[in-house]
């Protein structure tokens, strides 16, 4: 089955849980950092951090391991900014289903200031990501930049 994700940027992309296929398959795609956002143990049978790590260095792929929950989130968008910045891209982050990562993505957007809140929200819509609960967060995000 072929790597199901979903272009949020040219620099990043979300997916739901990857495989060891899939890790392999993101480097054939020329992706060149794995970001998980979703703590291990979470469900049963997922791919394990230490595993994924292990398979994206044999393939060539920078990997980072940021688990979030909903709750954590926010406290978390300074880091998975930084690791935006930081690593090589094409990045391509996960969670259970790549919303955790959209939301992530969205308010270090929307904290970053560049990035117009209607151009955020239309790119995670057409990646099939809702951010309408969080518009109010965004903005906060965006006026505490001002």
């Amino acid at each position: 089955m072929p790597l199901t994700h979903r272009k949020l940027t040219d620099g990043l992309s979300v997916a739901p849980q990857i495989t060891e296929d899939d890790i392999r398959e993101a480097a054939r795609l020329g992706y060149r950092t794995i970001v998980n956002n979703r703590p291990d143990g979470e469900e049963a049978g997922q791919l394990d951090s230490r595993r994924a790590e292990e398979l994206a260095g044999e393939v060539g792929i920078e990997y980072v391991y940021l688990p979030v929950t909903m709750q954590s989130i926010p406290g978390s968008v300074p880091t998975f900014a930084e690791v935006l910045e930081d690593h090589p891209g094409p990045v391509l982050a996960h969670c259970r289903s790549g919303t955790r990562s959209t939301i992530l993505w969205a308010m270090a957007e929307a904290a970053h200031g560049k990035t117009p809140l209607d151009e955020i929200a239309s790119r995670a819509a057409g990646a099939g990501y809702d951010l309408g609960p969080y518009t109010g967060v965004l903005e906060v995000l965006r006026k505490g930049r001002s």
